[in-house]
This record gives structure tokens, sequence and C-alpha cells, in this order.
């Protein structure tokens, strides 16, 4: 399976692409927690609504680290072998391939494995080891196992608001992790990433924030999840286009969220009540 590698400079290691870190807007002590995870060589759980921050921090965490990062999308069809390899026929013959997990143990990267639910439930076993203190990882196929170095560290999120029966991460693999909770920003620090994201004037970013608080705060409407700090920056970012500010709220911070017409027209009246004229 495809897996994004991010390479950061890394202090005694050439790396052939260098990337600037992202921005990230701390919300707490959580950068500290994540180092000290990562000097003790501790696995990282990240939970948190969708939109609110969890991939960014997470590379903005490798940068300032200065290690690279593997990232692996999980999805429903997502198996063990996609994490750890499987053998290749080619013209030359039966080859073997790592896959995004095993690199990330061979290379000492911190291997990033997003909504890691979303993965068949039956994948996830193929973490215990590299999860407690044995850090190493089997690979039956070609009769190895792997020792993870100091550098190597596992991180995994999640959105609880998603799980349910079928798709929840089994508590023997949750308490293998240290844990972070992650919520939508502060209002304060909202604004501050919103116009450090995209450019938008102060009182612009006051009243998105203020009317994705008020969007967040209904209860009675068929919204499955609250609107997202990334939708937010869309709508800033439409804006500041030049689009009208009715118009962006629609198509980047309401139509996101639902399909039923009614909640639709329900919530571009709590919008019209901040931008209508």
């Amino acid at each position: 399976m495809d897996a994004h590698i991010t390479q950061f400079s890394t202090p005694g290691r050439a790396k052939e692409t260098q990337q600037e870190p992202p921005f990230y807007q701390p919300q707490g002590r959580e950068c500290e927690l994540f180092e000290h995870a990562y000097r003790r060589q501790l696995p990282v759980l990240i939970k948190g609504p969708t939109g609110c921050g969890k991939t960014r921090f997470v590379a903005y965490m490798a940068a300032k680290l200065g290690w690279p990062l593997i990232t692996v999308s999980c999805h429903d069809d997502l198996t063990a072998a996609d994490l750890t390899g499987r053998h290749l026929i080619s013209e030359q013959g039966t080859t073997w391939n790592d896959g995004p997990l095993t690199r990330a143990v061979r290379e000492g990267a911190i291997c990033y494995l997003d909504e890691i639910v979303e993965a068949r439930k039956d994948t996830t076993v193929v973490l215990h080891p590299l999860t407690d203190d044995r850090r190493m990882l089997p690979l039956e196929r070609t009769g190895e196992t792997l020792q993870a170095p100091p550098e190597f560290m596992l991180v995994v999120s999640y959105n609880p608001g998603y799980q349910n029966l079928l798709k929840g991460m089994k508590p023997s693999t949750r308490q293998r992790f240290t844990a972070l909770q992650f919520n939508f920003p502060t209002p304060e620090v909202e604004r501050a990433v919103l116009m450090r994201e995209t450019g938008c004037d102060e009182r612009l970013a006051q009243r998105l924030v203020g009317l994705v608080g008020s969007l967040r705060a209904l209860k009675d409407h068929d919204v499955e999840e609250a609107a997202s700090t990334r939708l937010l920056v869309y709508t800033a970012n439409l804006i500041q286009d030049g689009f009208d500010p009715l118009e962006a709220c629609r198509a980047a911070l309401v139509e996101p969220l639902t399909d039923d017409l009614e909640t639709v027209e329900a919530l571009m009246e709590v919008v019209d009540a901040t931008f209508g004229r």
C-alpha cells in the first residue's frame, strides 16, 4: 500500500528532501508529553474529533524532533501485510517489499497510523509486540524479527465520535498506549490559527470563530459531527479570495456537515445571523 513519507532534517542523517515544519498552535502540554513519550520509547494514542489538528500535531512534532515521519491512512481493507510487507513477483523473480510499518522500524522513523479504528481488527494485532517492552516486529513471511531502534516511535489516532461495536479499538490494544485527548481549540487559539493559516484579519477571524461556536452548540439538528477547525480554514480562504461570506460558509462550512436539506437551511439561518445583510 502507499504511505505518505515526510522527511525532516535529522541530526547525523542525510536526507533527500527537507521540509519546513508545519504551523501548530499548542493548546496545553501535549508537545511536552509527546517529547517525553518519544524519549521513553512509549507509543502514543491521539483521540479527538475530525479536523481538530491531530495529524498536524504529529507532523509538527516530527519536525520539532527532526525525525522522518511515515503516515498511513487506515481503511476497511487495510491488512497486516499492508503494514508489514509482502513478496512481489517481477521479471527478476520474487522479492520482499517492506510495508510502511516495517520501513519505519528498520529506519528508525515515526510511524503514524491515522484513524486506526478504520482498519480491520485483526490488523492491529501486529502492533502488539511493538507496543510493550519487547519493541519488536516479527515478520513471519521472511523469518525475521526486527528490534525497533530507540528512534522508532508508533503513533496512532482515531475519532471516538465514530466508535461503535464494529469500529472501536480493543481494550487490549488501547491500554498499550499513552493517550492524548484532543478537542477543538479555545476561541482565542482558534482565532490565532485562522489568522495564521489564511491571512485573514482579526475581525473576520472573530466572526467566523463566533459562528462556528454557535454551530457547535446546536444539539437538535441532524449533524453527525461538529464543524471542524479545518472547515473554518476552508471558509476563511474562500472569503479571502473574494467569495461572498454567505456562499463561502454554505460551501465550506455547512454543506460538508449534512446532506439533510432542512438541516442545511437551519444552519444557514445561524450563518445569516452572523453575515447576513
